[in-house]
């Protein structure tokens, strides 16, 4: 088998542990956290870069805003031997007493996207495995971090979240927004894969705190904690990988 072609990568390439930002930069942060850090493929809004962490050799794949592009990225990164996902993001909170720089960790997600669906039955739920899940509680556990942990949702529409989506997804006690974690939780299920999320909050739709607000696309709380989440996933992944 040659290279898949987006990611670019052939099958003994890759590491069967896999962070998916969807920021092509924040691969690089991801990186600058371990070391023997090397590029192994870049093209469209996929960077792919192998690394070591404590020992635990891994890879970093950017996926690019939105679940059509998180979805050939897990579907090719399972043709090349990944078999943990974990997505490390960006989220917008759907509670009021959610901060800015707030973590979360989902144990499960809407399908408010449309790529899963073209796969599945919208009945059939989109949720993380629990042993991810388990290590990344754990992994904050251990570092005095705290977390959310608890449903989000994933949605196509960034621009289309009226006041009564946020209400109704408020009201059903989801915990934040995002593009990308039902597919990828939905894909890494159906080929038997292991995979979770963790987020960090970038704004608050309830109180009406957007990202991009100002001049930069992160405030800088969220974009310090950023940087913690990216810890606690690596550590997470260091524990799966024992």
């Amino acid at each position: 088998m040659g290279n898949q072609p987006h990611i670019q990568v052939a099958a003994g390439e890759v590491n069967e542990i896999a962070l998916l930002p969807g920021d092509p930069g924040r691969v690089d942060r991801i990186a600058a956290q371990c070391t023997d850090a090397t590029t192994v493929a870049q093209n469209r809004e996929y960077k792919v870069v192998n690394a070591t962490y404590e020992g635990v050799d891994l890879t970093i794949v950017s996926t690019g805003i939105g679940s059509p592009s998180a979805a050939i990225a897990v579907e090719e990164l399972e043709r090349v031997g990944v078999e943990t996902v974990i997505r490390v993001g960006t989220t917008g909170a759907l509670q009021a007493d959610m901060e800015i720089g707030d973590m979360v960790v989902a144990t499960g997600a809407t399908k408010d996207e449309g790529t899963s669906k073209r796969y599945e039955s919208v009945a059939n739920p989109a949720v993380p495995d629990y042993d991810v899940v388990s290590a990344l509680v754990e992994a904050a556990e251990a570092n005095d971090e705290a977390v959310h942990v608890g449903p989000i949702a994933t949605d196509d529409a960034f621009y289309a979240e009226t006041d009564a989506v946020v209400a109704d997804w408020e009201a059903a006690g989801l915990l934040a927004v995002e593009m990308e974690a039902a597919a990828i939780f939905t894909l890494a299920r159906r080929k038997g894969m292991d995979a979770g999320a963790i987020c960090t909050v970038d704004g608050n739709l309830v109180s009406g705190s957007q990202k991009g607000e100002g001049e930069e696309e992160l405030p800088p709380k969220a974009k310090d904690n950023v940087e913690r989440a990216i810890g606690l996933a690596l550590s997470a992944a260091t524990s799966l990988a024992d």
